[in-house]
């Protein structure tokens, strides 16, 4: 009976003691107490054993290298030969041979390919036609020309000779004028001369004789008087004769003038016309000449584009029957750097490259030119960079793509750092430095930090132009140091120490041996023999 309760007799003679109930309590107890203690010790040593292994953490560094540091672009483009000439045809035909073909050495002057003449030599009998009937009727018009010529000079001679007779016939006018003032004259004379004498006869101091003889003359003055008047008015008829005579040999001689000039002008055609043939002939002859293709320079034929019997037609566009690379030694690549890059590479730039052909040989060349010309493909601009390139054992071959980088700028002999190192900063759990600076101020760059704001503590990405901060391990402690970054070249820069001391051979902080970014960090960076040419990466000092 327990209490006021009564358990059945086989029940209780089944219970244990309580005796041995109480012991059995006593014993988990003390194994509860001893476990818990065994807890706490645990506990503490684990809280302990972590303060100590963060004061004491490890860093991972790298070695300050002073170097040659290179920036570069890199970018793809195509090998082309340097200079190429297209031969084409001039005139149109149906190819009838051809004498060259692809990697064929050709000399300037060589023939390459001929058309059919055919057509061409039809033409040009046809001009040669032409032009033998513009001669004929150009010697007949010359012909007739020369005859109204000398018809001219009959004219003129004739209307001459009328001038001259029209001129005879005035001065016979003035003669004969001159005659008829004589002759009145005269014959006022003898009647004067016959009127006295009749009175002197009747007084009879003159004889008969004198009287008839003065009568008789004065008979004779009228009589010349009237011959005179007669040839005066036959010079005015032969003298208006004569310039009847004269106006009709001028009229002949301005009508041959004009026939003249009209088969002068007919002549003058003919000799054009016969000009015009003989240009038909010299095109004829040109495009007949030009049914023979020839090479224009010396190289190599790198490219055929016609076949025998094929029709070519030179239209607006010359058709291209072969592509001649000039020299194959001497070959160029385009290549097609983005629009932010393109500010950085200038003419003189240093290029090496590598072709699918060769993937473990590296070639070499100089930038010669960038183009100004923009070509936009998917809204992605680029500009073509011409590089030139020695190709003396024609490995080389036109249309091999290339894998260029470009050289854009050098810090010689810099202190070269990782770009890790620009961007690590400590935590503030294991912040022991000099100057009493604190972690926090450190990585939030503020403007009372002793190295003053820098490209990553204010989020930026470590960038030429910009300061950033390294932190130098000696022995346990950290020391920043400010530095302007000079030039970053992939995961390197070359920087210039503008507060603190840095040099060759220092270990800068490139993370934490405790975190996976340092992890990472000793992953990616490799040794002098490596890309990067930074010796020491992932050395943890403690």
């Amino acid at each position: 009976m327990i209490g006021n309760l009564q358990l059945p007799q086989p029940i209780v003679a089944s219970l244990p003691r309580f005796s041995d109930l109480i012991k059995a309590i006593k014993r988990h107890r003390m194994v509860a107490g001893a476990t818990a203690l065994l807890l706490i010790v645990a506990l503490v040593s684990g809280i302990i054993l972590s303060v100590r292994s963060s004061a004491s953490a490890a860093y991972v560094t790298a070695p300050v290298v002073q170097q040659d540091l290179t920036q570069n672009v890199t970018a793809s483009g195509t090998v082309n030969p340097q200079n190429t000439i297209n031969v084409g045809t001039q005139v149109s035909g149906t190819i009838s041979a051809i004498y060259v073909d692809y990697n064929s050495r050709v000399k300037k002057g060589q023939l390459l390919a001929r058309l059919d003449p055919t057509q061409l030599q039809a033409q040009m009998q046809q001009a040669q036609a032409s032009l033998a009937q513009a001669e004929a009727q150009a010697a007949a018009a010359q012909e007739t020309a020369n005859g109204n010529s000398t018809a001219i000079s009959v004219a003129q001679a004739n209307s001459a000779a009328q001038a001259a007779n029209a001129q005879a016939a005035q001065a016979a006018i003035e003669t004969a004028d001159a005659n008829i003032t004589k002759s009145q004259s005269a014959a006022q004379v003898a009647n004067v001369t016959v009127q006295r004498d009749k009175a002197l006869l009747a007084q009879g101091y003159i004889p008969r004789s004198q009287y008839d003889t003065d009568q008789s003359n004065a008979v004779a003055a009228e009589s010349a008087l009237k011959s005179a008047q007669a040839a005066s008015i036959q010079a005015r008829a032969q003298a208006s004769a004569g310039a009847s005579q004269a106006a009709a040999s001028s009229d002949q001689a301005a009508q041959a003038a004009s026939t003249a000039a009209g088969s002068s002008d007919t002549a003058q055609g003919a000799q054009a016309a016969v000009g015009a043939a003989q240009a038909q002939v010299a095109q004829a002859q040109y495009n007949l000449d030009r049914s023979v293709i020839t090479s224009p320079t010396n190289g190599t034929v790198i490219s055929r584009s016609v076949s025998v019997g094929q029709t070519v037609a030179a239209s607006l566009q010359t058709p291209t029957l072969f592509t001649i690379a000039q020299d194959v030694r001497k070959m160029e690549v385009d290549i097609a750097v983005g629009e932010p890059d393109i500010g950085n590479v200038r003419s003189g730039d240093p290029v090496s490259f590598n072709v699918l052909a060769y993937p473990n040989e590296t070639f070499r060349g100089v930038v010669s030119q960038v183009r100004e010309n923009p070509t936009t493909v998917q809204n992605v601009v680029t500009y073509t960079v011409i590089t030139l390139v020695n190709n003396p054992q024609n490995r080389l071959l036109p249309g091999m793509t290339a894998n260029a980088t470009i050289g854009v700028a050098t810090a010689h002999n810099a202190l070269v750092v990782p770009t890790q190192a620009l961007a690590f900063r400590p935590s503030t759990a294991r912040g022991n430095y000099r100057h009493g600076t604190s972690a926090a101020h450190v990585a939030s760059g503020g403007a009372g930090s002793p190295w003053g704001q820098t490209a990553a503590g204010a989020g930026g990405s470590a960038a030429a132009g910009n300061t950033g901060v390294v932190f130098v391990q000696n022995g346990r402690q950290l020391a920043p140091v400010r530095v302007k970054i000079d030039l970053v070249s992939g995961t390197q820069a070359a920087v210039t120490p503008l507060r603190g001391t840095l040099a060759a051979g220092s270990n800068v902080v490139i993370g934490s041996s405790n975190s996976q970014s340092a992890s990472s960090s000793t992953r990616t960076s490799s040794g002098p023999g490596g890309p990067g040419g930074m010796g020491g990466i992932g050395r943890a000092l403690h």
